[in-house]
C-alpha cells in the first residue's frame, strides 16, 4: 500500500488494515483550493497537519469545507521535497490512546504545498497568485515563537532580518519578510481584505505576530521598498487582522516504532526523516486525541466554519487571552518546561515515563500546575482551569504511548521562559507584592540553567536540544563546573534579571536569590540534582 493518490484507490487493502481513507474526493477538493484559495497554512510540519489539516480534514468529511489548504514552508524546504511530493500531498495521522489504542486515518486536506522561496521563480510567482486571489480569507501559522522574532536577547536584528530588511520585498527569505512581501502583493492587487491567524504557543500571539508584521512594514517604508498606503492597509485591522488563538495537542517527534507498526500493516515507506535542518518529520504523525483551539472571531474577508471542528471554540479576544493564559502561563506548558529540561539531566528519556515512576518528578509538575498556577489564573468560562489540569495529569501527561521526550520539551526554552513563567511570576508580585512564596517554578528555572550546563546528574555529558541562545547562554555559564558550586559566583545575574527573556526581573521579584541558591545546590556533584528536587518537594 503506497501513501498516494493512485494508492489509496485500493480501498480495500487500508481499510483491511484498519486505516481509514477520505470519504471525499481528495483531487476535487484539492482543485478548487488551487484554482480559489480560501486558507493558507505557513509552517507545515507536525502540529500542523495531525491538528489544523485534521480539522480541515474533518470539515471536508461533514461537506461543511469544500476546499483543501494551501500548504506554505518558509524554513525547510526538505519537508515539500521529502514528505509532501513522494506522497501526493497525502498524510497518515495516528492518534494514540492512553490504553495503548490507535486510530488511523489518511488526510487528503492539504491541497499544495509551496517552497517561499523567492530564488525558484515557480514557486515565488505561484505564491503572489495565492496572495492576490480575493478568494483568500484566513493565512495561519505554526512556525514556534522563533518565528515571529525579529530580534536578538540585546535588540538588535538577527542577521537574516537586517538582510530582509536591505533586500526588500523581491529577496525576502524570513517568514515575517515572505509575509509582507505577499501581503504588499495583495495590497497591491486590490487592497484585499485577509485575517492572519497564529495558532503557535505563545501568549497574544496574534499582537506579537502583528507587531512583527507592522516592524518590518515600517522598516520597507524606510527604505523605500513600500508606500504610506500599505503601511495605512497593514494597520487597519478591520482590514488586515491578527485574531487572537489558544492552541493545545500535544504531539510528538513521529516514533520510529509507529513507523515499523504501519510498514507491518502494509503501508509504504513510512520511516522518519532529518533534513538537513534537523526537521524530524515522517509521512505520518502521531499524536494524542485530546484537542483545544480557542480562536478570536475577526475575520474581515469571512471565514469557514472553523467552530464545527473537533476541538474548536470561536470567542472574543478576553475569552482567547484568559484560554491561552489558562493553558501556557499556569496549567500545561509551565509544567513541560519546568520538568523536561530535568527530566534529560536526571537521564529520563520519556517524560510520561518520569512522571510515572519518579514520584518527585510527579510531584513537582503538580506543584506546578495545581498549588503555584491555579491560584492565580481567572477562569475563561468556556474551559475550566481545574478541569483541563484534571485531564491532563489524569488522562494526557501519564500516556506513555505518546512517546513524548524530555529533550522535545527542552526545544527553545529561552524564547519561552518568559511567558510560561514570568505571567504567573508577575501575578505573585501583584497579588502579594513578591513571588518569594513560589518554590516548584523557581526549581523549574534552575533546573533549566543546571540543564544548559550540558553534564547530567551523574557527570555525563549530552547535547542541547535546539535553542537560538544556546551558545549565548553556554558561553555565560561557561566558567561554572559541576562538582564546585564554588564557581557560581554572579554568573546568573544577566540572565535573571533580563526582562527580555522573563518580561521581568527576577531579583526584583523576590526569587532571583531562590534560583541562584537551588542552581549552586544542583551543581554540588554526583546526584545532587535529584536530592535538590527531592528537598525542595517534600
Amino acid at each position: 500500500m503506497k501513501l498516494t493518490m493512485s494508492g489509496i484507490k485500493e480501498r480495500g487493502a487500508w481499510e483491511k488494515a484498519g486505516i481509514e481513507l477520505p470519504g471525499y474526493d481528495v483531487e476535487a477538493v484539492s482543485e478548487k483550493a488551487r484554482k480559489e484559495p480560501v486558507w493558507v497554512h505557513f509552517g507545515i510540519g507536525n502540529i500542523f497537519r495531525v491538528f489544523i489539516g485534521g480539522i480541515a480534514d474533518g470539515l471536508l468529511e461533514k461537506g461543511i469545507l469544500d476546499r483543501g489548504i494551501t500548504c506554505v514552508e518558509t524554513f525547510d524546504y526538505d519537508v515539500v521535497d521529502k514528505i509532501y511530493e513522494p506522497y501526493d500531498n497525502l498524510g497518515l495521522n495516528v492518534i494514540l490512546h492512553g490504553d495503548g489504542t490507535r486510530e488511523y486515518k489518511v488526510l487528503g486536506a492539504l491541497a499544495e504545498a509551496v517552497k517561499a522561496q523567492y530564488s525558484d521563480s515557480v514557486q515565488w510567482n505561484r505564491l503572489k497568485e495565492i496572495f492576490i486571489s480575493p478568494s483568500l480569507q484566513l493565512v495561519s501559522f505554526t512556525i514556534t515563537e522563533k518565528g515571529y522574532a525579529l530580534q536578538k536577547a540585546d535588540g538588535t536584528w538577527f542577521p537574516f532580518v537586517q538582510a530582509d530588511i536591505q533586500n526588500g520585498p523581491d529577496k525576502a527569505t524570513g517568514a515575517m519578510a515572505v509575509l509582507v512581501a505577499m501581503l504588499y502583493e495583495r495590497y497591491k492587487a486590490g487592497k484585499y481584505p485577509l485575517a492572519f491567524v497564529s495558532m503557535d504557543n505563545c501568549s497574544q500571539n496574534g499582537e506579537r505576530l502583528r507587531q512583527s508584521v507592522l516592524t518590518m512594514t515600517e522598516e520597507w517604508k524606510k527604505a523605500g521598498f513600500v508606500d504610506d498606503g500599505f503601511v495605512s492597509y497593514v494597520s487597519d485591522e478591520k482590514i488586515v487582522a491578527f485574531p487572537w488563538t489558544m492552541i493545545d495537542k500535544i504531539t510528538p517527534r513521529p516514533s520510529e516504532r509507529i513507523a515499523a507498526d504501519l510498514e507491518n500493516l502494509g503501508v509504504e515507506n513510512m520511516q522518519p526523516v532529518i533534513t538537513e535542518k534537523k526537521t524530524y518529520i515522517a509521512p505520518f504523525v502521531n499524536a494524542e486525541k485530546p484537542q483545544y483551539l480557542v480562536i478570536e472571531d475577526t475575520f474581515p474577508n469571512g471565514r469557514p466554519a472553523l467552530e464545527k471542528g473537533f476541538g474548536v471554540y470561536l470567542t472574543d479576544r478576553n475569552t482567547v487571552n484568559l484560554s491561552e493564559r489558562m493553558k501556557v502561563t499556569v496549567c500545561l506548558n509551565p509544567v513541560h518546561s519546568a520538568t523536561g529540561p530535568l527530566g534529560v539531566v536526571l537521564g529520563y528519556d520519556l517524560f510520561a515515563n518520569m512522571l510515572n515512576t519518579n514520584a518527585d518528578m510527579m510531584k513537582m509538575a503538580r506543584m506546578v500546575a495545581y498549588d503555584e498556577g491555579l491560584p492565580v489564573v481567572p477562569n475563561p468560562g468556556i474551559l475550566s482551569p481545574q478541569a483541563f489540569v484534571d485531564e491532563l495529569f489524569q488522562d494526557r501527561f501519564p500516556n506513555e504511548y505518546l512517546g513524548d521526550t524530555n529533550l522535545r520539551l527542552a526545544v527553545d526554552v529561552s524564547q519561552m521562559v518568559g511567558i510560561r513563567f514570568g505571567e504567573t511570576i508577575k501575578a505573585y508580585v501583584e497579588k502579594y507584592g513578591d513571588a518569594s512564596r513560589l518554590t516548584a517554578i523557581p526549581l523549574g528555572i534552575a533546573g533549566w540553567l543546571r540543564y544548559m550546563l550540558a553534564v547530567d546528574d551523574e557527570g555525563k555529558r549530552y547535547e542541547l536540544a535546539p535553542d537560538p541562545m544556546n551558545d549565548e547562554l553556554q558561553e555565560q555559564l561557561k566558567d561554572i563546573v559541576v562538582g564546585y558550586p564554588e564557581t557560581l559566583k554572579d554568573q546568573l545575574k544577566p540572565i535573571l534579571s533580563n526582562e527580555r527573556l522573563f518580561f521581568t526581573d527576577l531579583y526584583e521579584d523576590g526569587v532571583g536569590e531562590k534560583i541562584e541558591n537551588m542552581f549552586r545546590e544542583m551543581i554540588a556533584g554526583p546526584g545532587a540534582v535529584k536530592a535538590t528536587i527531592h528537598k525542595y518537594v517534600q
